[in-house]
């Protein structure tokens, strides 16, 4: 992977970035994405964020070496802390990260979510923790993507401004992704059930925590096998 080629993960991020955007891709590594989008004349500005310093002097690298310093600055920053008002950001992605994690990072950004039109979420797990958010702060799910790469699947979450509400299941496992039902979709449910029901066969019913675990785990179980039909 590099600012010409992504991975398909990146890739699929990279399709919701509307053109002309003013973009922040925070935790930014290597500034691939950002890199990649500018190459393709997708964005007009972009601001990379890292908060490590190692991933940060790669990317200030990268962007030198692609020379598009004029198109791309880079900051070390704590997440969206990246991001100034000057910058008039409209489009923020983030990927590669937990999605509490991410949540997190959104959260404690609130205040520089002001100009912002689109939010691009790549979660390598618990997506639902995006999607509860999402309900409580007034955005909503306009897409979302389920892909598989290098034997780990990913989910892409595209969400802009709105109230919605989403029953459990939705909230769950994806209310774009429950329409379209593909198979890398029931490959990852699948996968889910079979490890809970693991995890329920191993509980101790000694106790009262294991006992509320054990009925927590069922109700999800009882609620995947719902919609993928075991």
């Amino acid at each position: 992977m590099n600012s010409q080629k992504l991975s398909k993960r990146l890739e699929t991020v990279a399709s919701y970035v509307p053109k002309g955007s003013r973009l922040a891709d925070i935790g930014s590594d290597h500034a691939y994405l950002p890199c990649y989008l500018a190459h393709q004349g997708m964005i007009d500005r972009a601001i990379a964020g890292e908060v490590v310093k190692g991933p940060y002097e790669s990317a200030v690298k990268e962007v030198k070496k692609e020379g598009l310093q004029n198109s791309i600055v880079v900051r070390l920053a704590d997440g969206l802390d990246a991001i100034r008002e000057s910058d008039q950001i409209d489009t923020i992605t983030i990927a590669g990260m937990g999605g509490p994690l991410i949540v997190s990072i959104i959260e404690k950004g609130k205040t520089k979510l002001t100009n912002v039109q689109r939010l691009i979420l790549q979660p390598n797990v618990h997506a639902k923790a995006i999607r509860e958010w999402a309900v409580n702060n007034e955005w909503k799910l306009i897409d979302e993507k389920i892909l598989k790469e290098d034997r780990k699947i990913y989910e892409v979450l595209v969400l802009e401004r709105g109230t919605v509400n989403y029953s459990d299941v939705e909230t769950l496992m994806g209310p774009f992704l429950l329409k379209d039902k593909n198979l890398i979709f029931l490959e990852k449910w699948n996968s889910e059930v079979n490890q809970w029901r693991r995890i329920v066969d191993s509980l101790n019913l000694a106790t009262e925590d294991q006992t509320m675990r054990k009925e927590e785990l069922e109700k999800l179980i009882s609620l995947v096998e719902g919609e993928i039909g075991q």
